[in-house]
This record gives structure tokens, C-alpha cells and sequence, in this order.
């Protein structure tokens, strides 16, 4: 039999060709699979490296997020994301600074450090679970318990792992692996589970608004990439001898994918990140906002003064110059003039006509009553809403007891918080210092920013022009001063007592 030529017969249904075919397919297959596998394997330590960057970067984007005295309760439990992040990463780094201190130090030490790694990831996933419980809490509050639960696993892990390094037979790598699987099973399934759960259902109820559409976008996506993040930082962990790790681990998704599991944790990672650092505008739209409803508040009041003076100084005056016509006028007649009647009640009129306006001129002043100097200084320094947006520090050198008048504190109160508020509006500054102090009879009230400093547009506004306007109504000046090399410096100088 000529085998060559039957080979090369393909007309012949009796050769086996479609097999050796695939076979060959199989083999390319598995070739490649190999090549995947060691491209992996050549760079693991790139790996871990940006594995662990990914969510170090996490932490320190929360971390510098200022959310002081926000009204968010995401704000709140965002810290214990911020944590997970910082741990996670330093764990995942430890994969490559351990191997290398293998060459300086002893298995002791060695087995120490595999001991504090496997107990950072655990903490990690504890913070993590944490987060998950903060969010969920205030959306069920029958859930008050699950605060608990993190720190409770938390502490049985450690028990458990304490009992197994009493085990004779099980050596270190044996121990090390069962505490990674453990606190994967614990800790990170339901905690990256509860993350993305309370992540979605606070973005749902309180991110919803019209300005914060964009934000609720971003912050569902992480939702998602926590809840890949359960299955593949979760699930896929070390293999070990009891179930399901037995079945279900990392080499599982190397076999499958030629590739690590820490590479999909990665890629889950980076969306968290990408998604968390974009949804973290949350607080500057809230910022924002706060900044704007100051602003409106400072005009409304501003508007209302001018109002008030404008009546007080207008209207009422020529309302009360026709009543003193009218009563000369009345003073000249006879009662039984028929016209004198008529007059009177022009003069009933004129006088009901005052005390109204009198009494809407203090309906638009504002209500200091019973407010010191002193105190309305503290007050305005610990306002909450003013000390989330700039560090406000205050200097009072002067005593509660040195009585200055309510009337002329009203003043000095509404000139200091006008200076705040162009701070907060205009300055973009991070610290002011405001120091009051009274020397030499007079009250010196200096107001410190180190912003960008005021523009010319902003030097001749309503408002400063609305400050200098209560000095001078005070007897004292106001300077408005640019500092160098950056900063505006506002100066009141006022007398202490009334001027006579």
C-alpha cells in the first residue's frame, strides 16, 4: 500500500484528516495558552506592583477628600473605603517586598511577615465590610446590628488563625494559605458584597437630584466593580484542601484564562478607582452649593438693609413731615371748622403710617438681640457650615464683661461676616485668621485670608461698599489691603464706646 499517496488522496473518505486537524489546534491552543501563562509569570512582580497601586491610589483620593460637616451619610462611611484601600494596597505589596527579604532574614522572620501579611489583607476586607455596613445602616435602621458584624468576624478569624498556629502538623505555608482563604470567605465576599450593596442603595436615595445625575452614573458603575471585586478578590483565592477552594481559586482562572486572578482584581480595581475619584465631586457640587445659598443669603440680607435704611432715612421722614404740616395746619383752625375733621383723620393716618413702617424697618433687621460682641464673634467662628468650606481661626482679646453696645456689635458682626463670605466666595483661600482685640479705646478687628486675593470688579462691589457705609455709621474706618505675596487683609477700627 502506497501510504504517500492515499495521504495526499483527499478525495478519500477512509483517511483520518478532520482529527490530526484538530489536534493540531488543540496543540497551537495550549501553545498559546503557555505563552499567556509565562507572560504572566515573567511579570508578576509588575503586577502586584500596579495591583497594588490601583487601590492605594483609592485610599489616598478618599483620604484627601475633605468631607468636614458634610450632610451626605456616603461622607461618613466613605473613611472606611479610604482605609480598605491604604491596607489592601500595602497587603498586595507585601507579595513582592516579603520574597525579597527571603536573602537577609531567617524563616522565622519570614513566616513573621507571611503572619502580618495575611493579617493586613484580613483587616483590609474588614474595613471593607465595614464601609457596606456604615451605608446600609442608615437605609435600614433594623440593621443597627450589622455595624458589628465586620469587627466580630474579624476577631474570629484572628481566634481562629491563633488556634491553628498551635497545630503541630500544619506548617507555615499550609497555615498562611487557609487564613487567605478564610478571610476571603468571611470577610471579602460579604464585605465587597455589602459595598456595592449600600454603595447602590445610597445612591438611589440621596444622589438623585438634578445637579448630582452625572455623580449617581459613576457611583452605580462602582457599585459594579465591587461587586466583581467580590467575586474575583472574594472567591478566587488561594487553592487549599476543603471546599470550595478545592474547585474554585486562582489556578482555576489560570488554567482557564492563562492569566492570575489578580489581574481581573486589578481591572476591577482601576474601575473602582476611576469611578469613586469621578464620583468624589459629589462634595464639591455640595461645596458649591453651600457657597451659593451663602451668597444668596448675603444678598437677601444686604437688600433688606438697604430697604430698611432707605425707608428710615426716606419715606418715614416724608411721612413724618406731613404729619407736622398737617398738626401746624390743625393748630390754626377752629374745631368747628368742617375741615377739621377731615385733617384729623389725615393726622390718625399719617401716624398709623409710621408705626407701620417702623415696625416693617425692624421686621427687615435682622435679630441680634441679646448677642454680645464676644459671643457673636465665637458663634460665627464655630459655625459649622462656614468652617466645612475654609479654617477659620479666631483671636479675642477682650473681655465679655467690657460691655459693647448690641446696637453697634449688630454692625461690627454683619462687616466681619461680609468679610467671611467674599473669602468663601472669591479668596478660594484654605485659612483665615480673624483677630479682634480693643486697645487704647478702640476695637481693632483684622481679618487675614491667604487666597488669590480680591479683583478690582470685586474692591468696588455692593458689599464692601455696604461695609464701609456700617463704619463709618460706627464713628471708625475700614481698610481693605492686599497682602504679599498673596492674600487680602481687611482692618476695622472702631471706638469702643459710643460716640457722643
Amino acid at each position: 500500500m502506497n501510504w504517500r499517496k492515499k495521504r495526499g488522496d483527499f478525495s478519500n473518505s477512509d483517511l483520518i484528516i478532520v482529527p490530526k486537524v484538530t489536534v493540531t489546534s488543540a496543540h497551537g491552543d495550549k501553545r498559546k495558552m503557555n505563552l499567556w501563562r509565562e507572560f504572566f509569570t515573567l511579570n508578576q512582580t509588575i503586577i502586584l506592583f500596579v495591583y497594588g497601586q490601583v487601590f492605594f491610589v483609592l485610599g489616598l483620593a478618599i483620604t484627601w477628600q475633605s468631607r468636614r460637616h458634610s450632610r451626605l451619610d456616603l461622607a461618613r462611611s466613605l473613611g472606611w473605603l479610604g482605609a480598605f484601600g491604604l491596607t489592601h494596597g500595602l497587603h498586595e505589596w507585601g507579595a513582592i517586598f516579603i520574597p525579597i527579604q527571603t536573602e537577609y532574614l531567617n524563616v522565622a522572620w519570614v513566616e513573621t511577615l507571611r503572619l502580618l501579611q495575611v493579617c493586613l489583607l484580613a483587616f483590609s476586607f474588614a474595613c471593607l465590610f465595614q464601609f457596606g455596613a456604615e451605608t446600609l445602616r442608615p437605609l435600614y435602621p433594623r440593621l443597627r446590628w450589622i455595624q458589628a458584624v465586620p469587627a466580630v468576624l474579624l476577631i474570629g478569624w484572628a481566634t481562629a488563625l491563633l488556634w491553628a498556629s498551635q497545630v503541630p502538623r500544619m506548617d507555615a505555608d499550609q497555615l498562611v494559605g487557609n487564613a487567605n482563604v478564610w478571610a476571603r470567605y468571611l470577610l471579602g465576599f460579604p464585605g465587597a458584597t455589602a459595598a456595592a450593596l449600600g454603595l447602590r442603595q445610597q445612591t438611589r436615595q440621596h444622589v438623585q437630584l438634578q445637579e448630582f445625575s452625572h455623580i449617581a452614573r459613576t457611583f452605580q458603575v462602582s457599585s459594579l466593580a465591587l461587586a466583581s471585586y467580590a467575586i474575583f478578590g472574594g472567591l478566587l483565592g488561594p487553592p487549599a484542601s476543603f471546599f470550595p477552594a478545592n474547585v474554585i481559586n486562582g489556578e482555576t482562572v489560570i488554567d482557564l484564562l492563562g492569566m492570575p486572578p489578580e489581574v481581573l482584581r486589578s481591572l476591577a480595581g482601576l474601575v473602582l478607582v476611576v469611578s469613586v475619584v469621578r464620583g468624589l465631586e459629589i462634595f464639591e457640587v455640595e461645596i458649591d452649593r453651600r457657597i451659593e445659598e451663602m451668597e444668596q443669603a448675603q444678598i437677601l440680607l444686604a437688600e433688606r438693609e438697604r430697604v430698611s435704611r432707605e425707608l428710615h432715612d426716606g419715606a418715614i421722614q416724608t411721612v413724618y413731615t406731613a404729619g407736622l404740616i398737617a398738626e401746624s395746619i390743625r393748630k390754626k383752625m377752629n374745631d368747628d371748622d368742617p375741615l377739621a375733621t377731615r385733617l384729623d383723620r389725615v393726622i390718625s393716618a399719617l401716624h398709623h403710617a409710621i408705626r407701620d413702617l417702623r415696625q416693617f424697618i425692624a421686621e427687615l433687621e435682622p435679630d441680634t438681640s441679646c448677642e454680645s460682641l464676644v459671643e457673636g464673634l465665637r458663634k460665627m467662628a464655630n459655625d459649622p457650615h462656614l468652617q466645612s468650606l475654609i479654617k477659620v481661626e479666631m483671636t479675642i482679646d477682650c473681655d465679655d464683661d467690657d460691655l459693647f453696645s448690641p446696637g453697634r456689635a449688630t454692625h461690627v458682626l454683619a462687616i466681619v461676616n461680609e468679610a467671611l463670605s467674599n473669602i468663601v466666595r472669591h479668596a478660594h483661600a484654605r485659612h483665615v485668621s480673624v483677630v479682634a482685640k480693643r486697645r487704647d479705646g478702640q476695637l481693632k478687628v483684622t481679618v487675614t485670608d491667604d487666597g488669590v486675593g480680591l479683583s478690582d470688579e470685586h474692591m468696588t462691589g455692593f458689599g464692601l461698599r455696604n461695609m464701609r457705609d456700617r463704619a463709618r455709621l460706627l464713628g471708625g474706618t475700614l481698610r481693605i489691603e492686599r497682602r504679599s505675596p498673596q492674600g487680602t487683609q481687611v482692618v476695622l477700627s472702631v471706638p469702643w464706646e459710643d460716640p457722643r
